[in-house]
């Protein structure tokens, strides 16, 4: 069983920055996509960045050269390195994997999600 459970979200100034952590455990996939999504209230959720196995990586339009993803195999965790925050990223933050590599952001079609952590900017 697939387990996903993020960390360090909380509540920073905009201009700050955060790390999201997601401790992967159960995942024995060879090749793989992980991903962080975000859904704001009242909103629809969007992605936010993926890489897959090959460390390939997509990201957002709108947190392109703020965010970055990464993952460290060794300790099975995916991070989200965000800097420059914005009121406007405020959200429920959530980490997803799958088998297919190549879901990169369509959220819709991965099949295991963490709980989420949530990020509030203040401005």
């Amino acid at each position: 069983q697939v387990h996903l459970v993020e960390f360090g979200g909380g509540s920073v100034q905009a201009g700050g920055s955060l790390r999201l952590s997601c401790a992967v455990s159960g995942y024995t996939f060879i090749r793989y996509c992980m991903g962080w999504f975000r859904q704001a209230p009242g909103k629809e959720r969007e992605g936010v960045a993926a890489i897959d196995s090959n460390g390939r990586t997509s990201y957002a339009d709108s947190v392109k050269g703020r965010f970055t993803i990464s993952k460290d195999n060794a300790k099975n965790t995916l991070y989200l390195q965000m800097n420059s925050l914005k009121p406007e990223d405020t959200a429920m933050y959530y980490c997803a994997a799958d088998s297919r590599w190549w879901l990169l952001l369509r959220g819709d079609e991965y099949n295991y999600w963490g709980q989420g952590t949530q990020v509030t900017v203040s401005s």
